[in-house]
């Protein structure tokens, strides 16, 4: 059996090795040549979230069996071709999400608390109280939340303790589930008008893209924060750009941009936005379990069983 892994440092090539009587290599994946290159012949191909594994890529690789997601997010595989092409595409959905909830809520509350800018305060010398002014009070205020899937779950249970009225906009969760969690389901526009604070969870889809436009920062509080620990590509960065220097949106915390890593952006320049480099997955526990499940996957496809997370070509919402 042949196994190609994308060059990213959360997957373990030698515990592959060590666990696999196959034939394991690591290759640049960043691109689709580079991709259909080094997949040729491959069985498995394990990718990170940067590599882009189109309906070319199951043209040139007919070897392939599985692709699997080194993550929760599947956008840039083509879940479609893959099934056209007899492939199974898995993903880790549930390694992390203790992790990224915990990111969210921690973004949330920096941002509302407005630690970036006291840091930078401080450290040029002023020590006032001051700098943050105006802040609103995160007890008992409205939280937003954009997709209710198992994060967004978990965050909502983590910040029980805050007394928050939550929100909720995800048109594929039923009302019962929401209120389950002590919740309302309401529209997007209703979210918009009424949340202090949103947290954004949902992948990357044609419905999702730009969702978060300059109209969407029109709606929503001058003193309300966003936070994206989702897909960057959700947000419209010049958009967010403007309501952040406009006084429209009083923070932003993102673990996620549009491009990864950025080649610089505008919203670096600004003391009201937090920034940090998609890094709402790590703990030395979830990189251990996601490389379990990964392998996992690769031996039940090599017996000729089902891998334990076959993702639905028809799902509506990834």
């Amino acid at each position: 059996m042949e196994v190609v892994l994308s060059d990213t440092p959360f997957v373990d090539d030698e515990l592959f090795r060590e666990r696999l009587d196959a034939d394991v290599t690591v290759a640049d994946t960043s691109t689709e040549a580079a991709v259909s290159a080094a997949a040729e012949t491959a069985d498995a191909l394990v990718v990170d979230v940067n590599t882009p594994v189109t309906a070319a890529v199951f043209e040139a690789c007919e070897s392939l069996e599985l692709v699997a997601r080194a993550g929760t997010g599947v956008d840039n595989v083509d879940v479609a071709a893959a099934a056209e092409h007899g492939v199974t595409v898995t993903n880790v959905p549930d390694y992390s999400t203790d992790e990224v909830a915990t990111h969210a809520l921690s973004l949330l509350l920096a941002c509302k608390r407005r630690l970036r800018q006291y840091d930078a305060e401080v450290r040029d010398g002023d020590w006032a109280w001051e700098a943050g002014r105006p802040l609103s009070p995160v007890v008992g205020s409205t939280l937003g939340v954009v997709s209710f899937g198992a994060i967004a779950r978990r965050l909502v249970e983590l910040a029980e303790g805050l007394a928050l009225d939550v929100a909720v906009y995800d048109p594929y969760v039923d009302e019962e589930t929401v209120t389950e969690y002590g919740a309302r389901r309401v529209d997007f526009g209703t979210l918009l008008d009424e949340a202090d604070a949103v947290s954004v969870h949902a992948p990357l889809t044609d419905e999702t893209r730009g969702m978060f436009d300059a109209e969407a920062f029109e709606a929503m509080a001058d003193d309300a924060v966003l936070v994206n620990v989702g897909r960057g590509g959700i947000i419209d960065e010049d958009a967010l750009y403007d309501a952040l220097t406009g006084g429209e949106l009083a923070a932003a915390g993102l673990d996620v941009l549009a491009e990864e890593p950025p080649d610089g952006s505008p919203l670096f320049d600004l003391e009201n936005v937090l920034v940090t480099p998609h890094a709402g997955f790590y703990s030395e526990r979830s990189l251990a379990t996601l490389n379990e499940t990964l392998i996992a996957d690769v031996q039940a496809v090599r017996s000729g069983d089902d891998p334990e997370h076959v993702v639905d070509p028809d799902a509506d919402w990834r």
